[in-house]
């Protein structure tokens, strides 16, 4: 990030204003850079934003600012605004590839389809046209050195950071229900690579041990099979502060990603992961190249399990339970 150092930086997002990764990108330029202009939104929906982040594009003047960081996303900036950042120094955050979210991660297209090339061709013309490229792993950087041919020295790891003013260790007070019972915690947005169906499995297994509690949190279509038991709660979402109250209570929490067929969950830390660490909470990760980049076996409370094996995850949290001697 030096090259914005004491310079004039525009920031750029197409996410919401108060997303973590928009938050924690511009306190780290503002420490840096001379002054920094957010050109952001706080629209609701994703076709709003994006209109209003265009049109204040259109009309900040060039001569205001000397660099220009693209947060998320590039893709949907870049290609349409290379006029308007001719001569200056371009960053972005390559926090998501449209080709491997849409074909691989969620399976939107077909391979080799005409909508995965100019996936891929809209990925590839917005990280070649860029001047410094961050990543959130270093796993995930090297696909992206390989997949769309970004030169290894423009390349910067940058970890995601949970929100330590909703996220913190405190006293745990647990409710009725949980009292002397080993409390186990899931939440997330349920896409594919999280692999929910493997915890459900788990879970399910699990579910007529009565030592035991069962918290899932997210949005949880027909598609999954839910065990049903009152050993298990379901939320289908909460605020972030009624979340970082059910994590409080927690004795164990699931990390993931636990999907073994798809490639990104390899290369990727989940995000709960870090909230998880910020709260002290023990966690079970799912053994792959990218968890262990910040993560490893000697590091108290930090567990992990091989992908897509549920009864590994089922036998990994019985053995933590009962180290603790409450299962």
């Amino acid at each position: 990030m030096d090259m914005f150092k004491d310079k004039r930086v525009l920031f750029v997002t197409t996410k919401n204003l108060d997303y973590l990764r928009n938050t924690q990108e511009i306190a780290l330029l503002k420490k840096m850079a001379e002054n920094v202009h957010v050109i952001g939104s706080h629209k609701k929906s994703y076709p709003a934003r994006l209109i209003h982040v265009y049109w204040q594009l259109l009309r900040y003047p060039k001569k205001q600012f000397d660099q220009v960081f693209v947060g998320f996303a590039p893709q949907l900036v870049l290609p349409f605004f290379k006029w308007k950042f001719k001569d200056k120094g371009i960053g972005i955050d390559f926090f998501i590839s449209v080709y491997d979210t849409l074909v691989f991660d969620r399976k939107k297209f077909k391979v080799n389809s005409i909508a995965a090339k100019m996936l891929k061709w809209i990925d590839t013309i917005t990280i070649q046209a860029a001047d410094h490229v961050i990543s959130d792993t270093k796993a995930h950087g090297s696909y992206f050195i390989e997949e769309f041919g970004l030169s290894a020295d423009k390349l910067q790891v940058l970890y995601l950071e949970a929100d330590q003013s909703i996220y913190y260790p405190r006293e745990q007070e647990k409710p009725e229900r949980m009292k002397n019972r080993f409390t186990v915690l899931y939440f997330g947005s349920v896409l594919p690579l999280q692999g929910l169906d493997v915890i459900l499995d788990a879970v399910d297994s699990l579910k007529g041990n009565k030592d035991l509690y069962f918290v899932i949190i997210g949005p949880i279509d027909e598609n999954y099979h839910k065990p049903q038991s009152d050993t298990v709660e379901y939320h289908d979402w909460l605020s972030q502060k009624e979340l970082a109250g059910y994590i409080n209570n927690a004795d164990l929490c699931l990390a993931g990603h636990f999907n073994k067929d798809i490639n990104k969950a390899k290369r990727t830390i989940p995000g709960k992961a870090y909230i998880y660490a910020a709260m002290e909470k023990p966690m079970i990760l799912g053994d792959n190249p990218a968890t262990h980049e910040l993560y490893k076996e000697d590091m108290p409370g930090i567990y992990f399990v091989e992908m897509g094996d549920s009864k590994a995850l089922a036998d990994t949290i019985l053995m933590i339970a009962k180290k603790e001697e409450i299962a």
